[in-house]
């Protein structure tokens, strides 16, 4: 009987990983290069599009608790990623009807054909499903004289007006081609940016959002937090939309001037977390004037994309996203503007039956009325990645570029589900200390 089970277990570990594999193709030249997936769909912890589908009643409205609660437990499947992403990072209000959110989406979808239309006329290359790799004006706004992409003409690439005197419009065009170096590089080892319509589609949605957002506009790194959101999403509106909602929360970590980088905020946070939950190791990194915590900083930048495979990095993502739910996200997201980002916590006074739709990590600061925007999920992981590297930081590391390379050493051995939940006990650990003083 044992002997069954563990073939059977066996069984559904090799279709766990074939079904991976169809969603999510590998370049065949690419095979060897990639971090190993840990991600396994497990049989009555993932959230199944059967679960999914019943978690909706007749008319529409989700219980969102039971899908938390699934999620928490070993993600999504695949083929619902995108619709299930589109409520957890506040698209759609699980309160509201299919009516309600078909209403919705085609307005949005409308909203931003019109913004693409808007882009296309200053560059009609925008919705062609090609994409520019070199710039297209001078510093000045004056066209570039070799800017073609492969046969297309100058005019196919420019607007008719031969002089941009407009800043923004000057500023906008002159990060497009910074946008394309960036999208060519973006996920190559997946076969579906083999194709260039889909790197086009992947362009276009940042380029939009770049003339859309005057203050950020474009930074290198958005590039990452986009690309699932084009894989998963068929429709480029929706897609659009749910990297617009992804890029609320972490917006800021995006700004950067000549004297800050906007990651500093959290990084000030994870120096402040090491310091009270592990004194001795936060000491040892001032030591080795680590205290400011750069070398933390493309963790947090790109949500870990780097540290993960693709597949295990979006895991983590949903775990983090379903962690720190709040049902008010909506109406936050829904009130504040393309350029705001969402500082403001949700954790707000609530009753009973809002906190247990609630994240496990929202649910504690809402009873604790901790409300610091820049202690997010993210910025605890970190945390619980030091804590795994402790004895060996301590031991080994004699200066930053030691602490790098330990810290290197955690690319595709890291349990996204282990991570989060060693990152809700420092979260715990650190909320006790803090209160306390």
């Amino acid at each position: 009987m044992i002997g069954c089970e563990k073939m059977a277990s066996l069984f559904m570990r090799k279709a766990s990983t074939a079904e991976l594999e169809i969603f999510y193709p590998i370049r065949t030249e690419c095979q060897e290069d990639v971090p190993k997936t840990r991600f396994k769909l497990r049989a009555g912890k993932t959230l199944s599009p059967r679960r999914w589908n019943v978690a909706f009643s007749e008319d529409g409205h989700l219980d969102i608790a039971k899908v938390l609660r699934r999620i928490q437990r070993g993600g999504v499947h695949p083929s619902i990623k995108g619709a299930v992403w589109e409520f957890l990072l506040g698209c759609y209000d699980p309160n509201s009807t299919f009516e309600e959110r078909n209403i919705l989406r085609q307005r949005r979808r409308e909203q931003y054909g019109s913004w693409k239309a808007e882009c296309q006329k200053m560059v009609p290359v925008i919705g062609s499903g090609k994409y520019i790799t070199a710039a297209i004006i001078t510093d000045d706004g004056r066209p570039m004289e070799d800017s073609t992409i492969d046969k297309m003409s100058d005019c196919e690439v420019m607007s008719t007006s031969s002089i941009n005197s407009d800043k923004k419009v000057i500023q906008w065009k002159l990060l497009l081609h910074q946008i394309g170096l960036d999208v060519a590089r973006t996920d190559r080892a997946l076969a579906f940016y083999e194709n260039e319509a889909h790197q086009a589609k992947l362009w276009d949605i940042l380029s939009v959002y770049a003339w859309l957002d005057n203050d950020i506009g474009y930074v290198q790194g958005m590039n990452d937090i986009c690309s699932p959101m084009v894989i998963l999403l068929d429709d480029e509106a929706d897609a659009f939309w749910c990297f617009e909602r992804a890029m609320r929360r972490l917006r800021e970590n995006f700004r950067c001037s000549s004297s800050s980088i906007g990651v500093q905020a959290q990084l000030c946070t994870l120096s402040q977390i090491i310091k009270a939950v592990d004194p001795k190791l936060h000491q040892h990194l001032e030591d080795l004037d680590g205290g400011e915590y750069l070398f933390a900083f493309r963790m947090l930048m790109v949500l870990f994309r780097r540290e993960f495979s693709f597949v295990d990095a979006l895991y983590l993502w949903e775990l983090m996203w379903a962690m720190e739910y709040n049902p008010n996200i909506f109406t936050l997201h829904e009130s504040a503007a393309i350029s705001e980002s969402d500082n403001s916590s949700a954790a707000t006074e609530v009753d009973d039956k809002v906190l247990k739709q609630c994240g496990k990590f929202e649910r504690k600061n809402v009873e604790t009325k901790s409300s610091d925007p820049h202690s997010v999920l993210a910025v605890f992981l970190v945390a619980s990645v030091l804590e795994t590297k402790n004895k060996k930081l301590l031991k080994e590391a004699k200066g930053l570029d030691d602490v790098v390379q330990i810290l290197g050493d955690i690319t595709g051995n890291l349990d996204a589900k282990k991570a989060c939940n060693e990152a809700l006990k420092i979260h715990k650990k650190y909320l006790k200390k803090t209160q306390k003083t």
